[in-house]
């Protein structure tokens, strides 16, 4: 009895067989194997607002930036049954939040951690704001912004995205950020509980502890901190953010997203 070849299943099979060969040989992968990173989704619905991890982000007061943050310690090509990476770094690099613990040590002590981060306010209507080019965020200049009363999370652009700071390998400490006066008037003349800003720290490099510790005092303002704000119109959208449940941890990687 004479059998039938099915020719269209022997030829997948022989592609599924050569492709590893090819590989090999050209070192390159097929055309259809290239990851599609995004960051708009949905033709400008979804905007991917927080910054990928590699080694040459920014890193507090390092020049060296990330540098060796993920490792694989199991590999695929080395006989292990699969590829396997470790993550080290701090838990403030790229993306992340901050919680009350981080500048004070009661609170720490407390367990006052990235755990216990109130998701609502996390989550929900968000405006996005464009600061005056070149300058912290003072008293003066959050009165200048006109934030309505009612507004619950602001995201403040400055010129931290027009200089890519979050780009550059080497940490800049002359990045745009609030001033203690800035947020005391944010604590006292607002309605904001989610403060955003372009860098590393949303408060200027040196008036850092005395301004966290304003934002943290009453443990209800959440900073996030190095969004990645370029290529979005201001205004209002969804502002989703979702930090690691890190319990004892005074920060978080977070991704968060807008949605128009």
């Amino acid at each position: 009895m004479t059998r039938s070849v099915n020719f269209p299943l022997l030829g997948l099979a022989a592609a599924l067989f050569l492709s590893p060969l090819l590989l090999a040989v050209s070192g390159k992968l097929p055309d259809d194997l290239k990851p599609n990173r995004q960051e708009v989704y949905g033709g400008g619905k979804i905007y991917d607002i927080s910054h990928r991890y590699t080694p040459e982000m920014p890193a507090w007061e390092s020049k060296e930036g990330l540098s060796n943050h993920l490792k694989l310690i199991a590999s695929m090509k080395n006989g292990s049954f699969a590829n396997v990476s470790e993550m080290k770094m701090s838990v403030h690099s790229g993306t992340h939040v901050d919680a009350p613990g981080h500048f004070i040590d009661e609170y720490y002590d407390a367990g006052f951690d990235c755990d216990s981060l109130d998701l609502q306010t996390l989550n929900g209507p968000a405006l996005l704001v464009d600061v005056p080019r070149d300058k912290n965020i003072t008293a003066e200049v959050m009165e200048s912004l006109h934030i309505p009363r009612g507004v619950r999370r602001v995201l403040f652009r400055t010129s931290n995205t027009d200089k890519r700071l979050m780009f550059k390998k080497e940490f800049d400490s002359s990045f745009s950020g609030f001033m203690t006066d800035g947020a005391k008037w944010l604590v006292e003349n607002t309605d904001i509980k989610l403060v955003g800003l372009d860098y590393l720290s949303f408060a200027a490099f040196d008036e850092s502890p005395a301004t966290h510790k304003v934002i943290l005092k009453g443990r209800d303002i959440i900073p996030v901190e190095a969004l990645k704000l370029d290529g979005v119109e201001a205004g209002m959208y969804s502002l989703h953010c979702l930090p690691l449940r890190l319990v004892g941890a005074e920060g978080a990687p977070t991704r968060c997203i807008l949605i128009k």
